[in-house]
């Protein structure tokens, strides 16, 4: 399932576009206060906003969360936390919330957890590598990506599926050492690439396999734990 679990179709899903967007913003938001607030010197910050201008994020919004972020607005803070726990078929998962409080999404977790098991802080992040994760996407379908990645400074590349590219043109997700990310992020951009996700990640050191039942199960819990207004990220070591 690579570095993070996606919802397949998720953006065509027109009544979850909403819940899309303010997790966007609230990228941005968070991108933009933890670092430059300069897209040109911030990867994370520029990656977060090419990738909401991808999805015709209006521009407005996109002001807004770098205003609030620089203090020019009302200010909301939001604090990253990490749960650690099993999916249905023993599959392990770390969840990453962005919440402005704490109390309300830890009880949401522990009630969507009623299907998996809810871990201790280290319960499975053991199994798990940091890593470094940019998207990118070239106009020529041409490029030799892992060529690319030996330049970018990555210790890994795959091709990303023709359903997460503008048609015509090639997509990869490069993986890299945590403290290489922006450098990975920022060769790319110099050499024609349009990175569209560039973060820090949890890569499974090794995959679970599930029967076809159980992936539905397990499926079923992510699209849950995903529709939670506060989850930001998804991390899962399945097949």
């Amino acid at each position: 399932m690579g570095a993070q679990w996606k919802h397949a179709g998720r953006t065509a899903n027109a009544s979850k576009r909403g819940a899309m967007i303010s997790k966007m913003i609230k990228e941005i938001t968070v991108a933009a206060k933890n670092g430059d607030p300069n897209p040109d010197n911030n990867a994370r910050l520029r990656a977060a906003v090419e990738a909401a201008r991808k999805e015709s994020v209006p521009r407005d919004n996109i002001d807004r969360a770098l205003k609030r972020a620089a203090g020019l607005l009302d200010p909301v803070t939001y604090e990253t936390i990490l749960y650690e726990g099993f999916a249905p078929a023993k599959v392990p998962i770390i969840v990453e919330c962005l919440t402005d409080n704490k109390n309300r999404t830890a009880s949401d977790i522990r009630v969507i957890f009623r299907d998996g098991q809810l871990g201790a802080m280290g319960s499975v992040a053991w199994m798990f590598d940091r890593v470094g994760v940019v998207e990118a996407t070239h106009a020529d379908k041409n490029q030799d990506i892992e060529g690319a990645a030996i330049e970018a400074s990555a210790q890994n590349v795959e091709p990303l599926s023709d359903a997460d590219v503008p048609a015509g043109h090639l997509g990869a997700r490069f993986f890299c050492d945590p403290t290489d990310l922006d450098t990975c992020s920022k060769y790319l951009s110099s050499h024609g690439w349009s990175v569209t996700m560039s973060e820090l990640s949890y890569q499974a050191k090794n995959s679970v396999e599930v029967s076809d039942d159980q992936r539905k199960d397990v499926i079923a819990f992510l699209e849950k734990v995903d529709d939670n207004d506060d989850v930001h990220r998804i991390y899962t070591a399945l097949k």
